[in-house]
């Protein structure tokens, strides 16, 4: 069983995470994750985005919330946020048990959701990074 909320771990030892979107039985799958943190974090940011809680005593890492989140935008939108956080944080801690700084890995990521139909500000980190040897178009 983990200690943060909304993730669980694969028997081949990946972290997963996934919300519910409020007022569907829709689930929105975050991602898999090296790190429970990576994938708690995740949840922490489509929570944040889906719900707007008054009070962050709710998340896994408060901490952690990038400041420029806002408000629910569209779920693969939130999808995206949520998936770039998580590897932030996969990355940070790998960082960190190289001799690295964690938070350093995960500072560096920017934008996260925007409301109002806004345009979403690209983020300094994406899963291109995470894959060796592969052209992106």
């Amino acid at each position: 069983q983990s200690k943060y909320k909304g993730i669980r771990r694969r028997k081949w030892g990946k972290w997963v995470s996934e919300i519910r979107v409020p007022g569907t039985r829709d689930r929105l799958w975050l991602g898999s994750f090296s790190t429970a943190e990576g994938a708690a974090v995740a949840h922490d940011v489509a929570f944040f985005c889906l719900h707007q809680p008054s009070s962050l005593e709710s998340l896994n890492f408060p901490q952690l919330l990038p400041p420029s989140i806002a408000s629910k935008t569209s779920p693969r939108s939130i999808q995206q946020a949520a998936s770039n956080a998580g590897m932030a944080v996969d990355a940070g801690i790998v960082h960190s048990n190289n001799g690295g700084d964690f938070t350093s890995g995960y500072g560096d990521t920017t934008t996260y959701c925007q409301s109002g139909g806004g345009v979403l500000e690209p983020l300094n980190i994406s899963v291109y990074d995470y894959l060796d040897g592969h052209d992106h178009v």
